[in-house]
C-alpha cells in the first residue's frame, strides 16, 4: 500500500457526486439526466461552505446549471439548555440509548414537530415523551380500541363496503377531516413544511380519538352487526389505514406495526409492508368544509360548556337542566344534540343576546391607554366605571373600539386596551370569547340530582368490572348497602342501572367476588359485584 502523491481536495469528489456515481459522462447517460438535477438535498448547515458550495460549483462549471432544486438546511441538535452537546462537557446523550428509552419513532416525531428543520432543536427526555404520550399514544390506543372490539365480533373489513350515503354524520364529518388532513399533509410535504405536515397530523389524530371514537363507542357496543355498526367500524378502519399511511414516513415502525396487525391480518393480497403502499389519494367528494366549521363550531361550546361545569363545581355526571349559547350562527338540531348530550344537558337554546345572565364592568388597560390618552385618563376609568356594561361590550363587539365622546371625541378603546371583567346572575354561569358565549343555568332539581347520583353508581360499578378484571361481555351480578336515599335511587332506576352494567340481578347486602365502599356525592355507599 502507498499513497497516492496527486490528491484533490475531498470536497472535490463530494461535489462530483451527481455524475461520479454513475460514471457519466463515459456511461449511463440516461440514468444520470433521470436524476439530474436533484428534487431536493439535505444536510446540517455545517455543510453549507462544504458540499453545498463545492456542489453548486462544479454543476455550475461542467453544466452551467444547479445540481439540486431545492435544499433542506437542519440545525444542529443542543442539550436541553440550548448548549453544544460536547463529551467534555457531560451533556451528550448516547443515541443508542435514547433510542432504547424512548423508541425511534418518538425521536423523529419530535424532531419534525419541536421547530422549522433549519433552526437547532434542544433535545430532552422530557419533551421527546411529551410528543410520544400526545400523538403516538393517541394513535396507538384509537387503533387497540378498534383492534379489540373488531376480534369481539369478529369483524372483517374486507366484507364490507363503505357506502357514504348510508352514513352518519360523525362518520361523514371524520371522513371530511380525514381528506383534509392528508391533504394539508401532502402539500405540505411538498413544499417541505415539515412541522406543518405533522401538526395536520396530530390535530386529526386528535379529531378521531377525542372525539369520533368518543362520541361513537356505543356504536361498537351495540349488539349484533347493524348497517349502523358496520359504518362505524368501516369509518374508524379507513381513517386509522389512510391516516397510517400518510404518517408512515415520519413514524415508520409504529405504522408499520398497525398495518400488519389490522390491515395485512385481513386483506393477504395488500403490500408485503406499509411502506410499499401508495400515498394516500384525497377524495374531494368526501371534503365537506361546511360540516367541518359547524362541527369546530361545536367543539368551542362543548369547550365553554366545560369550562361553566368546572367554574360551578359540577361533575359531568350531573346532569343540567338548561344551557344558553351565543354564537357567530345558530346550529342544526343534529349539532344540539350532540351539544346536549356530550354536555350531560336536558335542552341547549342558541340566542343572541345573554345579557340576562351575564354583565360586563370595564377598567383601561394603564400599560396601552396611559401612552395614548395620559391626560385623559381619569376621566376615561370615571366614563368606563358608569358604563351600561352589556350594551358597551356589545359596542365593543360590533365596532371592534369602544369610544367616549363625554370624555374626548379623539378616544377610541380597542379590546387590547381595556381590562373587562364578566360577572353572572346568581344561579348561571357562563364563559365564553369573541366568537362564542356559552351560559350554564346551575340550578338543580330533585329530578336531576337523582339522575346525578345514577350515572355516578352506573360508574362506580364500571370501574369495579375492570378492577374486578372481568371480560366487556361478561354478565354480572350487583349488590348493595347504602342510606336510605341511595336505596331510594336504586329502587326507582334499577332496571336503567342493570341495562348499563350488565346486571342479571341487583340485590341488597354488599356481598360479591369484588366489594368497595365508595362515596357517592356526600353519601357512603358500599357496593359488590359478581362475575355470573
Amino acid at each position: 500500500m502507498k499513497r497516492v502523491p496527486e490528491v484533490i481536495d475531498c470536497w472535490f469528489d463530494s461535489g462530483a457526486m451527481p455524475f461520479a456515481q454513475h460514471h457519466y459522462p463515459f456511461e449511463n447517460k440516461e440514468v444520470f439526466e433521470q436524476q439530474f438535477p436533484a428534487k431536493f438535498i439535505s444536510e446540517a448547515v455545517d455543510q453549507t461552505r462544504g458540499w453545498f458550495y463545492s456542489l453548486m460549483a462544479e454543476s455550475t462549471l461542467l453544466f452551467n446549471k444547479a445540481p439540486y432544486e431545492n435544499v433542506i438546511v437542519l440545525g444542529h441538535v443542543q442539550d436541553e439548555n440550548g448548549q453544544k452537546m460536547s463529551k467534555s462537557k457531560g451533556n451528550a446523550v448516547d443515541p443508542f440509548d435514547a433510542l432504547e428509552k424512548m423508541g425511534a419513532d418518538a425521536i423523529r416525531w419530535y424532531f419534525y414537530t419541536s421547530s422549522a428543520p433549519w433552526i437547532p432543536k434542544r433535545f430532552g427526555e422530557n419533551a421527546v415523551m411529551e410528543g410520544q404520550r400526545k400523538f403516538l399514544g393517541t394513535l396507538w390506543n384509537t387503533y387497540a380500541f378498534y383492534i379489540l372490539y373488531a376480534n369481539i365480533d369478529e369483524f372483517d373489513p374486507t366484507k364490507y363496503e363503505l357506502d357514504f350515503s348510508k352514513l352518519a354524520v360523525m362518520d361523514k364529518w371524520i371522513l371530511s377531516r380525514l381528506n383534509s388532513a392528508i391533504k394539508a399533509v401532502d402539500e405540505n410535504l411538498a413544499s417541505y413544511k415539515i412541522p406543518e405536515a405533522a401538526r395536520a397530523l396530530d390535530e386529526f389524530v386528535d379529531d378521531m380519538s377525542n372525539w369520533y371514537v368518543r362520541r361513537c363507542r356505543d356504536r361498537f357496543w351495540a349488539k349484533g352487526m347493524e348497517q349502523d355498526k358496520i359504518n362505524a367500524y368501516m369509518t374508524l378502519y379507513t381513517c386509522l389505514k389512510d391516516i397510517s399511511l400518510a404518517a408512515a414516513p415520519m413514524i415508520p415502525f409504529m405504522t408499520e406495526e398497525i398495518y400488519q396487525n389490522m390491515v395485512r391480518s385481513v386483506d393477504k393480497t395488500a403490500p408485503e409492508s406499509i411502506h410499499l403502499c401508495d400515498f394516500p389519494v384525497v377524495n374531494e367528494a368526501f371534503i365537506d368544509k361546511k360540516l367541518e366549521e359547524d362541527m369546530d363550531e361545536l367543539l368551542k361550546i362543548v369547550v365553554h360548556g366545560r369550562a361553566c361545569r368546572n367554574t360551578a363545581n359540577i361533575k359531568n355526571r350531573q346532569p343540567i337542566g338548561q344551557m344558553y349559547i351565543k354564537a357567530a350562527h345558530e346550529l342544526d338540531e343534529m349539532y344540539v344534540s350532540i351539544i346536549e348530550d356530550e354536555l350531560n344537558v336536558k335542552k341547549a337554546t342558541f340566542t343572541d343576546d345573554v345579557s340576562s345572565f351575564t354583565s360586563y364592568s370595564f377598567k383601561p388597560q394603564l400599560r396601552t391607554v396611559g401612552p395614548k390618552y395620559g391626560k385623559f385618563l381619569g376621566g376615561i376609568q370615571k366614563a368606563l366605571s358608569s358604563l351600561d356594561g352589556n350594551a358597551a361590550y356589545a359596542e365593543l363587539k360590533a365596532n371592534g373600539v369602544l369610544r367616549l365622546p363625554e370624555v374626548d371625541a379623539s378616544i377610541e378603546l380597542a379590546e387590547e386596551d381595556l381590562l373587562i371583567s364578566m360577572a353572572q346572575t346568581e344561579g348561571f354561569v357562563a364563559d365564553g370569547d369573541n366568537y362564542v358565549t356559552v351560559v350554564l343555568d346551575t340550578n338543580l332539581t330533585e329530578e336531576l340530582l337523582e339522575e346525578g347520583f345514577v350515572r355516578e353508581i352506573v360508574s362506580k360499578i364500571q370501574t369495579m368490572r375492570k378492577e374486578a378484571d372481568f371480560e366487556v361481555m361478561d354478565r354480572i351480578t350487583v349488590s348493595y348497602e347504602s342510606s336510605d336515599k341511595i336505596k331510594g335511587v336504586f329502587e326507582n332506576n334499577k332496571d336503567f342501572i342493570a341495562n348499563e352494567v350488565l346486571a342479571d340481578a341487583i340485590n341488597v347486602g354488599a356481598t360479591g367476588s369484588h366489594v368497595k365502599e365508595w362515596n357517592i356525592n356526600g353519601e357512603k355507599v358500599t357496593l359488590g359485584v359478581s362475575k355470573n
